[in-house]
């Protein structure tokens, strides 16, 4: 083996970038809906899931699961979300929610 074979960086996972890709549409049509520009957070769910919360310039949020946080991250780049490493502070204080959410939220405690 030629150094120059080992030093090349390792092709990646096709399968995993075109669901980073599919995953960074729906977000990037999410911010272009709600201001056009949009913060996140990356947060593992479990072992087998990732969730991408998102919250539009006029603090709609959302969210999208992707299989791994390998390709949550990597779908939240592609789509220009300016990343958080938690959703709490600036980033939750930016968050509208409306009567459907307190409605639930009431339905949880009752």
């Amino acid at each position: 083996m030629s150094s120059a074979e080992t030093l090349a960086p390792a092709a990646p996972n096709a399968r995993a970038e075109r669901r980073a890709k599919r995953i960074a549409k729906h977000l990037t049509s999410f911010a272009r809906q709600h201001g056009g520009s949009a913060d996140g957070v990356v947060e593992y769910v479990g072992q087998v899931a990732t969730r991408i919360v998102v919250v539009g310039a006029d603090g709609a949020w959302g969210d999208q699961v992707a299989p791994s946080y390998a390709v949550g991250r990597r779908a939240a780049e592609l789509a220009g979300l300016t990343l958080h490493d938690s959703f709490e502070g600036e980033l939750a204080l930016k968050v509208r929610t409306g009567p459907y959410e307190w409605k639930r939220m009431a339905g949880i405690q009752i």
